[in-house]
């Protein structure tokens, strides 16, 4: 029992560092188009780049990479449970 509290609590972080890792990256991601578009010759509108920018942003490999932070500890843990009991 105790390590299925041990595991709902360590989701719950690993859930609050996916939402915080996921709003930076965006962040990053909108600063870096609206800079592209003040410093470069791109028609249209800033908004609508920016929106375009976005839009190909959540299509991705970068965004889909960091659902990584709940795969990589995971791995780790059943990796661990299996070596120390089965070796």
């Amino acid at each position: 029992m105790a390590f299925f509290k041990l595991a709902l609590f360590g989701y719950i972080g690993l859930t609050v560092i996916y939402w915080i890792l996921s709003i930076y990256s965006r962040s990053l991601e909108r600063e870096r188009l609206e800079k592209d578009y003040d410093q470069g010759d791109i028609p249209g509108p800033r908004d609508a780049h920016v929106e375009r920018g976005m839009a190909e942003y959540e299509r991705s490999l970068r965004r889909r990479l960091i659902w990584l932070v709940f795969v990589i500890p995971t791995a780790v843990v059943i990796a661990l449970v299996w070596i120390l009991n089965f070796s």
